[in-house]
């Protein structure tokens, strides 16, 4: 079996990509076995971690059973016909929701960041930091990535020392939390999202607030642009 080189900036989603296609192809039937992490680093010429997190979002869609011990399979009841629709992620997350949000995020996290460059404390910007790391550990599981992330604005929140934004960010946190987890499992965990906190990590120990502001107002526009396109995808599906 031949699957191309992968060598795009975004390795995962190219990757689920090309396994998506393999379904829709049938090369792999219904029970059948996955080849395993290291057939399809060499196949694939990327690393388990992108192989990883590939599968990991078949097996969060139900289309890929792992077997403790024996390896990934496809799920009996697979079918190539259903593929497309059950590819299609979902937001349980309402447009109106996700804007409220982001209007939240943009009032309240962007002063947390323009206060937080001036008053952190050294123990603050390791605390963001020891936040970002537990993301980078968490990339393959989507919930303690959320969780991670989560203590990573939170921890931008505190560093400002401004006492009723921080209380603010702890009183919202199960709506917040929900927030980022369906936006990290719908989306995915990109390298872009990574991307994206090292280098507000990065400017806020630099004391940067305009780079911080604009990578997290950029991030937002391109997560409605995303939502948007699934949007657009699950009314054209309804409409056939």
């Amino acid at each position: 079996m031949s699957i191309k080189s992968t060598q795009k900036q975004n390795v995962v989603n190219d990757v689920f990509e090309q396994l998506r296609q393999k379904l829709i192809d049938e090369n792999w039937a219904p029970g059948s076995r996955l080849p395993s992490e290291q057939e399809l680093c060499n196949m694939l010429n990327v690393s388990r971690v992108s192989v990883r997190s590939a599968v990991q979002r078949l097996r969060d869609l139900g289309i890929v059973i792992t077997r403790q011990g024996s390896g990934s399979y496809i799920s009996e009841d697979f079918t190539p016909q259903t593929l497309n629709n059950r590819l299609r992620p979902v937001m349980n997350l309402s447009k109106e929701e996700f804007h409220d949000m982001m209007v939240f995020r943009q009032t309240v996290e962007f002063k947390c960041m323009e206060l937080a460059v001036v008053y952190a404390t050294t123990e603050d910007i390791l605390s963001i930091e020891q936040a970002l790391n537990r993301m980078l550990v968490n990339k393959n599981d989507y919930k303690k990535y959320s969780e991670a992330d989560f203590d990573f604005h939170l921890a931008i929140a505190k560093a400002s020392k401004n006492k009723v934004f921080y209380n603010v960010m702890l009183s919202i946190k199960d709506s917040y939390y929900y927030y980022l987890e369906e936006l990290n499992r719908a989306l995915g965990i990109t390298l872009e999202s990574v991307d994206a906190h090292i280098k507000i990590y990065l400017a806020m120990k630099n004391r940067d607030a305009s780079t911080a502001v604009q990578v997290l107002g950029e991030t937002m526009a391109e997560n409605l642009t995303a939502i948007e396109r699934i949007n657009q995808a699950i009314s054209s599906d309804n409409r056939g």
